[in-house]
């Protein structure tokens, strides 16, 4: 094969990779954005109670960890309508936090966590967030979600998706994807998941899988999407 060739090969590769996206995506997308849409537009409207900026993010997202969105959106109006910045929650009495955050899971080990955090935002990184992700997974306590959601929601950047447990479990599932962990769930989607589809992604599958699609005998005679699901490693449902 002459030079030319190979060089038209390769291209050709890449083009037809740039194509491959995901079956059914937009129609699946699309429904779940209608029907999650009233409990968004609730959830919104609390969540609108606090300032939002990189350390909010942060802290909500360290929070939600093991946790129902419920519970964590109500502990972050009460913790961040009084200790908004890393300077206030640093000198916050412990005790008083693990009060605020109650009854997340953890809260001890979370309040310990997201104090500690804060001091070290004010030593190290001048009172702010990174904005850098490879900088974000250096705090400890922050790993790859909790970064990307930092990155997507806090600093408004659209190159980061994030996901946790049901952002990995649903799109295996549904037979998009055959991934064994959450970072090459994030790899693959990357590749095929339409970019404009990012920002939405995490937040929507998070609740369907909380709601409709749960680890253990999913509500498939509930699920809007059921039609277009492959049920991959589905073996009890309702």
């Amino acid at each position: 094969m002459d030079g030319g060739s190979q060089f038209q090969k390769i291209h050709l590769n890449l083009s037809l990779s740039s194509l491959v996206t995901l079956e059914h995506v937009d129609e699946i997308m699309e429904i779940l954005k209608r029907e999650l849409k009233d409990y968004e537009e609730f959830q919104n409207q609390k969540w609108k109670k606090i300032k939002k900026t990189p350390f909010t993010v942060l802290i909500s997202c360290l929070l939600s960890l093991r946790t129902k969105d419920e519970v964590t959106i109500d502990a972050s109006i009460r913790l961040l309508s009084r200790y908004d910045t890393p300077e206030k929650l640093a000198g916050a009495d412990i005790k008083e936090i693990e009060k605020l955050i109650y009854p997340v899971g953890f809260y001890k080990t979370k309040a310990r966590r997201i104090k500690e955090i804060s001091k070290l935002l004010l030593e190290k990184y001048n009172g702010k967030v990174p904005d850098d992700f490879n900088e974000l997974i250096k705090i400890k306590g922050v790993g790859r979600k909790t970064a990307n959601i930092v990155m997507v929601y806090g600093h408004d950047e659209d190159d980061y998706l994030a996901i946790d447990t049901h952002c990995h479990r649903i799109p295996n599932r549904i037979g998009w994807i055959s991934t064994r962990t959450p970072e090459e769930t994030e790899k693959e989607l990357k590749k095929k998941l339409p970019k404009k589809y990012w920002r939405d992604f995490n937040h929507l599958f998070v609740r369907f899988g909380q709601k409709i699609c749960l680890p253990v005998s999913p509500k498939c005679s509930e699920c809007p999407i059921e039609k277009y699901c492959k049920k991959v490693g589905v073996t009890r449902h309702r």
